[in-house]
């Protein structure tokens, strides 16, 4: 049987100003930002995939996302230094999950619309 579904190329979130929310993702989060073809978009890039910054389109609800999870490194000091640029704290970052190979750590931040944002580090045990 052949997948035609082998990758995630890009992931929409719903915030009421694009404009407002883009220097959290860019500036805050750190992440490249790719290009704007309106007011109501904006695109940047998250490893392999494309994050899409929206207002409400159809029946779209601000800050009724799913959450988007980022790998990092050092998950208290990136936790930290996204705060530090104006990241809104949900949950300090602590340990989720035993794994057979490392422990996984969790954290959360709110974009300005309420979104959250998790940050996880798979830590090698």
């Amino acid at each position: 049987m052949d997948n035609e579904i082998f990758d995630l190329g890009q992931v929409a979130i719903t915030v009421s100003d694009v404009a407002a929310a883009l220097p959290f993702y860019r500036d805050v989060l750190g992440l490249p930002f790719l290009f704007s073809p309106a007011p109501s978009l904006a695109f940047l890039q998250a490893g392999n995939v494309r994050i899409m910054l929206s207002t409400p389109q159809g029946a779209g609800a601000v800050g009724a996302n799913s959450v988007l999870y980022f790998k990092v490194r050092n998950i208290e000091a990136r936790f930290a230094a996204i705060v530090a640029r104006g990241a809104v704290v949900e949950r300090s970052p602590q340990f989720a999950a035993p794994m057979p190979d490392h422990d996984l750590w969790i954290g959360f931040v709110c974009d300005p619309d309420g979104n959250l944002v998790g940050l996880m580090e798979e830590k090698a045990k």
